[in-house]
């Protein structure tokens, strides 16, 4: 059998980097990889690994020597225009930090670069450095182009560690190329086979040496009901045929219509929550991942057919967290995305932190896509928290009618919302949206009433008009920790999300503080689009 991919050689900085126009802007691309078909895989500097794809080696441009002298430059341009370039760089107040957790984090940037890493032949690496390395060279380029997941055929984003066999790796009779065994090994490494890095290769060479998968042709076929993973079709169609399994396995912790979250014990449904992981990780490039999942609890969200349900995405988060991350890492499959689910699954994580009297933060790192959604969902919860606390009137409350004096707003409540603030549903109720009470248009929130502390910070403030009527307005003095803490998020989650969305700006006088106005509350939500909550807490099972 004939090899018909290569992987580059270690290279100097910058020795393989070209010019590639994509979507009429051009890019730095660094050829990872080359066929015989003339094709090259690339990825493009500066933007997610989600984003490398093969093309044609025709459509490669070399630099000029100005744009060699400046690496770190994307250029961001259309062809035939003045070239404006703009280094790309990183929040520096971004909420990401290491991850203590089994899901360990990836150092994406190093490992984008993992070509140019050349070690002299004498060094020697220890056990832990051989396993970084190992790791940056085989997740440089995706081992699987395109999933079949059902009734769906999901292109993947990132290399994800499905095992392959040692025989596969170190059987002499095998038919795997010999120049991509050689590719795998690493400088300087006083090992001779696969054989002696069992956890390496069990880990992170999934689908690395099957010839037979190379490439962009290469399709894993995966079960929608148990993730059981399969690299040939006539296989998936047989099991998807005797696969009985209706719903995942574990309990239900939230039930909303067809919409149910279950809760799946790592420890107990072992298997099961490893092929989950698996899959996951073709979605996923900021967290490595092992095969250990007894420390986890999984929580899948799945939508109701009249025979089953089907898995619209999941989040996974310690069972015991020292740092109080209430989430390690979230899916939501592609077909699936832009539809509120993700929102719905992180509200559900600050949920379970607070029915837990903790203050739950995702783990760190988190990715471009994963710092998008929290970042939604911070400015959404102050949004709201902000709106009630500076209302006179509840939301749904539009008029106060009083006799013989001002009125006692002090207990006034929306009167959507029965005594115990939860929408009420009926009795019996098919699955669906049908059996249940259609929604008021109230705001959603984790907590009913404010917090009494904060409550009681508020001032009603009435200046009468010239034409006799009055003017009431809400004044509270509180601290960033005071917010933070009436909110259920951490601090510096809070204070990141107030700075992106502009309401720090405004600040009074040299003393530090900052005055926010209803007015600008009701900009900013019109700018971020800020919307109800998703999760309705009457219907979650804890």
């Amino acid at each position: 059998m004939v090899d018909s991919t290569s992987s580059l050689p270690p290279k100097s900085s910058g020795s393989d980097v070209h010019i590639v126009t994509r979507d009429s802007v051009e890019h730095n691309a660094r050829v990872l990889q080359r066929r015989n078909d003339g094709h090259v895989y690339v990825h493009y500097e500066g933007l997610d690994k989600r984003l490398d794809e093969w093309i044609p080696e025709s459509s490669l441009r070399p630099r000029t020597v100005k744009e060699e002298a400046s690496p770190d430059i994307l250029l961001n341009s259309t062809p035939g225009s003045n070239r404006k370039r703009k280094r790309s760089s990183s929040r520096p107040d971004s909420p990401v930090s290491p991850s203590p957790s089994g899901l360990l984090p990836l150092d994406t940037q190093d490992g984008r670069k993992s070509a140019e890493l050349l070690l002299p032949e004498s060094a020697v690496m220890t056990e832990e450095d051989f396993d970084i390395q190992h790791h940056k060279q085989i997740t440089a380029k995706r081992n699987f182009d395109k999933v079949i997941f059902g009734q769906w055929q999901i292109k993947t984003w990132y290399f994800s560690p499905y095992p392959v066999a040692e025989t596969e790796l170190e059987d002499p009779g095998s038919s795997t190329p010999s120049s991509i065994a050689q590719s795998s090994k690493i400088p300087g490494v006083n090992r001779s086979t696969m054989r002696s890095h069992g956890r390496t290769s069990d880990l992170l060479a999934g689908g690395l040496t099957r010839s037979h998968l190379a490439g962009e042709r290469s399709v894993l076929w995966i079960c929608d009901r148990c993730f059981k993973y399969m690299a040939e079709g006539a296989n998936w169609e047989l099991h998807t045929k005797k696969c009985d399994r209706r719903h995942p396995p574990g309990r239900k912790v939230y039930q909303r219509g067809a919409h149910t979250i279950w809760q799946v014990d790592g420890a107990k449904d072992k298997l099961y929550c490893q092929n989950l992981s698996l899959f996951g990780k073709l979605f996923i490039d900021v967290k490595t991942l092992f095969f250990d999942c007894d420390n986890f609890l999984f929580y899948l969200l799945t939508d109701a057919e009249s025979q089953r349900d089907h898995v619209l995405g999941f989040f996974s988060k310690e069972k015991i967290s020292y740092d109080d991350y209430n989430l390690a890492c979230i899916v939501v499959l592609p077909p699936y995305q832009r539809k509120g689910y993700g929102m719905l699954m992180i509200e559900f994580s600050y949920e379970l932190s607070r029915r837990a009297g903790r203050i739950g933060t995702p783990e760190r790192p988190l990715s471009d896509l994963g710092l998008r959604g929290y970042l939604t969902y911070w400015v959404s919860t102050l949004i709201r928290f902000f709106r009630r606390l500076l209302s006179v009137l509840p939301a749904d409350l539009q008029q106060v009618t009083s006799v013989g004096g001002m009125p006692d707003i002090s207990g006034l409540q929306s009167p959507s919302a029965d005594d115990d603030g939860f929408l009420r549903i009926k009795k019996k109720r098919p699955k669906g949206w049908d059996g249940e009470m259609p929604d008021s248009g109230s705001p959603g929130t984790s907590f009913d009433g404010l917090d009494g502390a904060l409550n009681s910070l508020r001032t009603i403030e009435t200046i009468s008009n010239p034409d006799g009527s009055a003017t009431s307005h809400v004044v509270v003095r509180c601290t960033l920790v005071e917010i933070a803490h009436a909110t259920n998020l951490r601090i510096e989650d809070a204070a990141f999300a107030l700075n992106e969305c502009g309401l720090l700006d405004m600040r009074s006088g040299s003393g530090g503080m900052v005055v926010i106005t209803r007015e600008k509350i009701e900009v900013v939500a019109r700018e971020r689009k800020v919307k109800n909550m998703c999760i309705k807490l009457g219907h979650v099972l804890l």
